[in-house]
Order: structure tokens, then sequence, then C-alpha cells
């Protein structure tokens, strides 16, 4: 089997004192292997290191394991801690600069503050853009209040990765089934629906250069292209687009393989975006980087898409 190079970027640390933020993310995983996920969380020189080189993965844009500060309470410590952790990955990449990038973590629960701290880390850190892991206690991005820095990252030229986490209130259909809340299939139909707000709410309409990345193949939504453009053209509730909604899916939003390795999505996903939409990634240390390049090493694509989906793309989006 050859190898494709590669570049991944839903790849995951945590920095030291966010323990208590990711417990959210890990309490329905058994202890054993919520401690495995901590040391390889906390690890960027040996076992990452060894397994990028093993599958040909050039490299990585690192973030914040979450919710990070999507989950702090008080404004102002979500600002002092997203510079804090912001900060102790410039250091991390400062030491192998070669190998590793930075996606901000970013305060949105103060509008300006996240454009202030989006502005530092792009211009004076060198990061490629920001993962911020859903709303922010309820609050969605399509809120006219956040326009200024949807402006600033269109300025700017980076793209935002919106990482899943937990809907604000729990839907009834989930009673009794708390299998249904999270990763299964909660938390993709969360930030696919986000993600939905952004584009009905117009903000690509207002700020066409903004790219917004959704993981694990795209949350389902290259899937309901055609059906967005159909029911919205009968139902559109007084919202106006300058395009259909499919347009905005594969233009603006991108998606990457995170966390689906399946042969048949990602050949229905480029059909749908197009192969300069689709991206590779892992999703590590949640997921498998064996399994992951496996599963793209092996995929049944041309030699030119391979090469696009695994790394032209990315290199393209980041400047690379």
């Amino acid at each position: 089997m050859t190898l494709t190079r590669k570049i991944a970027f839903e790849e995951h640390f945590s920095a030291v004192g966010f323990d208590d933020y990711s417990k959210a993310f890990v309490k329905h995983i058994n202890t054993q292997a919520s401690s495995e996920l901590n040391v390889r969380l906390a690890d960027f020189d040996d076992t990452r290191i060894r397994l990028m080189d093993q599958y040909a993965i050039d490299y990585v844009i690192l973030s914040q394991t979450g919710p990070g500060v999507q989950n702090e309470p008080d404004t102002a410590t979500a600002v002092h801690r997203s510079r804090q952790n912001n900060d102790f990955l410039a250091a991390q990449i400062d030491r192998n600069r070669e190998r590793f990038g930075g996606f901000a973590t970013l305060p949105m629960q103060d509008p300006d503050a996240a454009i202030e701290e989006l502005r530092r880390t792009v211009n004076d850190l060198g990061f490629k853009g920001a993962l911020v892991n859903g709303h922010t206690h309820g609050v969605y991005y399509d809120d006219r209040k956040y326009d200024p820095f949807w402006a600033e990252l269109e300025k700017l030229g980076v793209p935002l990765y919106l990482h899943p986490f937990d809907a604000y209130d729990i839907p009834h259909a989930y009673s009794g089934h708390p299998e249904l809340v999270g990763a299964t299939w909660g938390w993709g139909v969360e930030a696919g629906t986000h993600a939905l707000r952004l584009l009905f709410g117009g903000v690509f309409d207002r700020f066409p250069g903004v790219k917004v990345i959704l993981g694990h193949m795209g949350e389902g939504l290259p899937f309901q292209r055609w059906r967005f453009d159909s029911r919205f053209a009968v139902y559109p509730h007084g919202v106006s687009l300058k395009q259909q909604p499919s347009q905005y899916i594969g233009s603006n939003i991108l998606i990457t393989t995170s966390g689906v390795c399946s042969h048949a999505a990602l050949q229905g996903a480029i059909a749908e975006m197009g192969p300069q939409a689709v991206m590779f990634s892992v999703d590590y240390p949640y997921e498998s980087i064996e399994l992951a390049a496996n599963f793209i090493d092996t995929a049944p694509l041309d030699e030119q898409t391979k090469n696009m989906v695994c790394y032209g793309n990315a290199k393209k989006l980041f400047n690379l």
C-alpha cells in the first residue's frame, strides 16, 4: 500500500490546567480510556510524532480539546485563559514548527475580545485560524453582534473550525437515551445545525470570504444539499439568500473526514461538494491515526483527488 502525504487539523492537545473543562467531554468514557486520552493529549514529542512519521502525516494543526473556554461562565476568566492557552500552544509549536501549527482558542463570550485574540494569534503567533467548540452558553454566532468577528476572520483570510459540543438544551427526544446526546449523534446534529444557522442567517452573504470547517464528514450536511434547496424554496419563512443553500456547502462550508472512515461516505461527500471541499483529518487522540490513515490510503480515489484531499486542499487553505 502506498502512503500518501497528509496534513491533519482536527488534532487535539490539552494545556496544563484545562482538565476541568474537558471533563464534560470525557465523563462518559471509562476510567482507563480517559487516562490514556489524557496522556496523549499532553504529548507533543513522543507518540504523536512517531505516529505522524509512521503514517506519512507531514504536518498537523493543533487545537485545545473541547469544550475549553466555551464552557467558562465568567467572561474575564475566559479571556485570560484563552490567551494563556494560546501562549502555551505557541511555545510547543516553536519547538517544532516544521510539524506543528495552531488553531486559536477564543473567548466568544465577548466578541471584541475574541477579535483581539484572533488578530494576536494570527498576526503575532502565526496561528492558522481558530477552533471553537460550538455555542457559548446558548449563544450562536449568527447573532449580529458577531458580525465584526466574521469581518475580521475574512480580513485575516483564516478559517474557523466549528467543533461539536452538547446542545444548550438537551432535546426531549433524547430522554432515557444518553447514548444519543454526545458524539454518537447529538454532537453532530448540534454542529450541523449551528452551521446552518450561519448559512440561513446570512453570514456568508455578508462575509463571502469566510470559511467554516466541519469535521466528521460534514456532520451530515453534504448529503442533504438537494433537500435544503428543495424545501427552502417552498418554506423560506421570510429568509432571503443570494444563492441556493447548497451553493454555500462546498464553498463557505468545508469539511474534514475526521472520525468517519467510510469509503462510501467519502465518495458521496466528494460527489456532492467537489474534491476541493473535502480534507483529511483524524480527530486524534479520540480516533486512531492508524485507522484514519489506512482508510484514506486505501480509498478508491484517483491519485489527483487523493492528493487534494490528503494534502493539497489544506496546503492551499492554510497557505502552507
